[in-house]
């Protein structure tokens, strides 16, 4: 089946299009009236400094399954305190600072932990990798053993999918890791990264049962300058990309795969409206305010 889901739900601004125009209500419970998925991005900021890292509160997590029906699932970022293998470093003329806790068996058992109340609504669980340099991981070939490493020690009743922001790690032998593994494919539409339907074309014989396709914008700080917080409109439409998306969708749909589909307000300029516009099968442009 497809499942249709934004990153991240609590927009104010998608009042008269998701949410009642009212001021107290469950964010979660009427999005998920419109949604059977939705992407949680806040639990990956979690790495602030050696001594502190951060995990979900319970309390939180507990709110978010009783939120939604029984069917919905949520796709999930792993903290990056799990997938750095570097502290950020801002000023470049500073020396790279290892993570301890990079791929840490026992804090990503911490985290999976904090998800028990989640665990039967949670449809993929999703590693995140930044552009990793030369200096962070010398190629794919230290990046799938580091990986595979990992996953041998890992609680395996979680569908898991991996997301790359290294062009030059979209090769044979990282779609036969991923496949050997049965971990998801998930495509990244921005940062830099190939137009998601030429990945495809390339791995299409390698997919696994679950796929995820992501549609963020390429210029995140340009978008936000327009939109001004307001995310209710279409500001940058993508027609060429979208055509070519939903062929790709349809296309994945007929081999039987669960596909889930994440659209950020970043990609057009809302979310809801793009995903509107894909599960119309591209008819237009809508131009709800």
């Amino acid at each position: 089946m497809i499942r249709y889901g934004t990153c991240s739900w609590k927009y104010d601004s998608w009042k008269g299009i998701v949410y009642p125009d009212k001021e107290k209500f469950n964010h979660l419970e009427e999005y998920s009236k419109h949604f059977n998925t939705v992407e949680i991005d806040q639990w990956f900021w979690s790495l602030f400094s050696l001594k502190k890292v951060t995990l979900p509160d319970k309390n939180v997590v507990k709110s978010y399954a009783e939120s939604v029906p029984a069917d919905f699932k949520f796709t999930i970022k792993i903290p990056n305190s799990i997938t750095l293998t570097h502290f950020y470093n801002k000023d470049k003329t500073q020396p790279l600072v290892a993570n301890p806790y990079f791929l840490n068996r026992e804090l990503f058992d911490a985290f999976l932990d904090t998800l028990t109340s989640m665990y039967e609504k949670i449809g993929v669980l999703m590693f995140q990798f930044e552009y990793l340099n030369k200096l962070k991981m010398s190629g794919v070939k230290e990046f799938i053993k580091r990986f595979e490493e990992f996953l041998a020690s890992i609680n395996k009743s979680f569908i898991y999918g991996i997301e790359i922001r290294n062009p030059n790690y979209i090769t044979s032998d990282y779609f036969s890791f991923l496949e050997r593994n049965g971990i998801a494919m998930v495509f990244l539409q921005g940062y830099y990264m190939p137009p998601i339907w030429e990945v495809y074309e390339k791995m299409k014989s390698y997919l696994n049962a679950t796929t995820v396709i992501r549609l963020h914008g390429p210029d995140r700080s340009g978008i936000e300058e327009k939109a001004k917080g307001n995310w209710s409109a279409i500001i940058e439409p993508k027609d060429a990309e979208l055509r070519k998306a939903v062929h790709m969708i349809n296309e994945i749909n007929d081999k039987g795969v669960d596909l889930f589909v994440n659209v950020n307000n970043h990609y057009e300029g809302s979310a809801p409206l793009t995903i509107e516009r894909v599960r119309g099968g591209f008819s237009g442009v809508s131009d709800k305010k």
